[in-house]
């Protein structure tokens, strides 16, 4: 068994912070809040898409805050989805960090009168940084590792 130290309050505070702002995410992501989810990255944010796995290139690369909008948008062609966050790690580093997030994200949709779930196991990997007190995402790399897609009843 490893030992587990003390941390400080405002460390504390901080990777409380980070975690809200992971779920604040997948939130935004269920409620279709497009524009609550862009606050939540930098203005000169990158934000990269490897539908393939780790290893792979990235199927999307996008740069800057308002280049995530058709990404975010896209949430819509689905009837419901649900994110589910797991385990996560954070590493600081005054007013910058860095982390993982495994997620289960369940999207709906319809195709032709049948109704479709599709789970997708993704691992996140993050840059944060914290500007006038508020951590927000500076890089945020999304793995798919792999997806099901099964018929609803």
């Amino acid at each position: 068994m490893t030992g587990h130290t003390a941390i400080s309050a405002e460390e504390a505070a901080d990777r409380l912070a980070i975690r809200e702002l992971v779920d604040a995410y997948a939130f935004c992501a269920d409620t279709r809040d497009a524009e609550g989810q862009k606050a939540l990255f930098t203005d000169e944010t990158r934000f990269l898409v490897y539908m393939a796995g780790e290893g792979s290139e990235a199927t999307d690369d996008l740069r800057g805050r308002e280049s995530l909008t058709p990404v975010f948008e896209n949430l819509n062609t689905y009837e419901v989805t649900m994110h589910f966050n797991g385990q996560s790690t954070v590493a600081l580093d005054d007013d910058r960090a860095a982390g993982e997030t495994y997620c289960l994200a369940h999207h709906v949709s319809s195709d032709d009168g049948e109704r479709k779930l599709m789970i997708a196991a993704i691992r996140y990997q993050d840059t944060f940084v914290k500007t006038d007190g508020t951590w927000r995402f500076a890089e945020r790399r999304l793995y798919v590792r792999w997806t099901e897609t099964r018929t609803l009843g």
